[in-house]
């Protein structure tokens, strides 16, 4: 029944579908964790097992082969009876010849018990060499299982510490974005451009005032003065100036007479 029950254990985890368990497995890795650990308390019962088993295979080989080595000897020594005697018989010594093939006979059958010892073993020895290669070949697969494990474990664990490690470099870049300075010159520059066009509203307001429409007519009438002029020294006849024409007026009001 141990052996049976080991054997079975052995047959299940081997059987076992690593991607499945994780798959359902709400803390994969507190899963994987445990697996590890009861794969290797399994393999560690399991080397026990396999050991004993193989150890009571080699001690039935070994009485498989000493009864093999029996039977030779006693067979020996029938031959070695048998022969003495012959020669004894052959002399005459009947007495003694029937006490060697006595002897011979005697041997002969301890080398049948031999054989047949050695015969009854057969059929268990090679039930036993059977299961200790099912054993060795399920615990073979079971320690690739628990290297798959661990694989899995130790792939697991580097993701998780990446993922965090990103975690912390997305918060720190975040962090950086929050406090980026260049956020600040655009929130300034923004200011400024608000202050710039309040200003240009207050110049359109101001402009359109009457003081400022009263000062545009004598810019108009400057204008018109500078226009007067051109034409005048255009068609070749100086224009007098404003002091000019004052001067001519004050001499002409001495004599009586304006002149404009």
């Amino acid at each position: 029944m141990v052996k049976q029950s080991i054997f079975g254990r052995i047959a299940q985890l081997t059987r076992a579908n690593i991607n499945a368990l994780l798959d359902s497995a709400e803390d994969p890795q507190k899963m994987l964790d445990q697996m590890v650990r009861d794969y290797t308390n399994s393999i560690a019962e399991a080397e026990s097992a396999v050991a004993q088993t193989i150890g009571n295979l080699r001690m039935m080989q070994d009485d498989y082969n000493e009864d093999l080595d029996n039977a030779r000897n006693w067979g020996n020594k029938a031959i070695a009876a048998s022969r003495k005697a012959d020669e004894y018989r052959a002399s005459g010594d009947t007495v003694d010849a029937q006490k060697f093939d006595n002897l011979a006979k005697v041997a002969i059958q301890r080398q049948m018990a031999a054989e047949n010892e050695a015969k009854g073993a057969e059929p268990t020895i090679a039930s036993q060499t059977e299961v200790v290669d099912k054993l060795k070949n399920g615990l073979t697969q079971m320690k690739g299982k628990l290297d798959e494990l661990s694989a899995k474990r130790d792939q697991l664990i580097a993701r998780s510490r990446t993922a965090k490690a990103q975690q912390q470099v997305h918060d720190a870049v975040k962090s950086i974005d929050f406090m980026d300075p260049t956020s600040e010159v655009g929130r300034f520059e923004e200011k400024i451009r608000r202050e710039e066009a309040k200003v240009r509203g207050q110049q359109e307001l101001a402009s359109s005032s009457l003081d400022a429409q009263f000062e545009s007519l004598e810019d108009l009438g400057e204008q018109t003065e500078i226009e007067a002029r051109l034409a005048a020294l255009k068609s070749g006849s100086a224009p007098r100036s404003a002091i000019d024409q004052g001067t001519g007026a004050a001499t002409s009001s001495t004599t009586g007479e304006t002149t404009y």
